[in-house]
């Protein structure tokens, strides 16, 4: 396997378990806290295509998604136009509701066919390109795609997580 290949493979494997957080849960399933400082499954899924969008976008030098397909003006979340969830207070989380996990499923897809697109071009020279430079050490393609694809992981874990709970109340 090539470092792509493991790439895409992960990447396909956050898409799995973002539908499957998602699946069968109602409006208010999806924005249901297991407590008030809680992250709701919205919240966390929203949250993992934000962050997946936004630095995907910046490292291929691209406009956001959520911005040129219309999925801000589609959610109207009472937020800023590039607010990707990072830092929010309690309140903040609760903005984020949503009518159907479809919604949340469709931004995910539109976000992972682009993240995929990009995958598909890049040589394993590329990943050396540094891609962040406010960091020491620069951050490069590379060490910014396992980032993404370890915090969008850990966010969709979190979002299982909660959905048990709240299937198991």
């Amino acid at each position: 396997m090539h470092a792509m290949d493991i790439l895409i493979d992960g990447y396909d494997r956050i898409r799995e378990e973002v539908h499957a957080a998602v699946e069968g849960l109602g409006p208010d399933e999806l924005s249901a806290r297991p407590s008030p400082d809680a992250n709701s499954v919205a919240w966390l899924i929203w949250h993992l295509t934000r962050v997946q969008d936004d630095h995907i976008a910046d490292a291929f030098g691209l406009d956001q998604v959520w911005l040129t397909q219309d999925w801000q003006k589609t959610f109207g979340l009472d937020l800023p136009r590039h607010d990707t969830g990072y830092g929010h207070s309690p309140a903040k989380v609760a903005k984020v509701r949503v009518d159907s996990g479809d919604l949340l499923t469709g931004y995910y897809d539109a976000v992972h066919d682009r993240t995929l697109g990009r995958l598909r071009e890049v040589a394993a020279k590329d990943l050396e390109r540094v891609v962040d430079e406010r960091w020491d050490p620069p951050v490069t393609l590379g060490v910014r795609l396992v980032s993404v694809l370890s915090d969008d992981l850990q966010h969709v874990g979190q979002a299982a997580y909660a959905r048990g709970l709240v299937l198991g109340r």
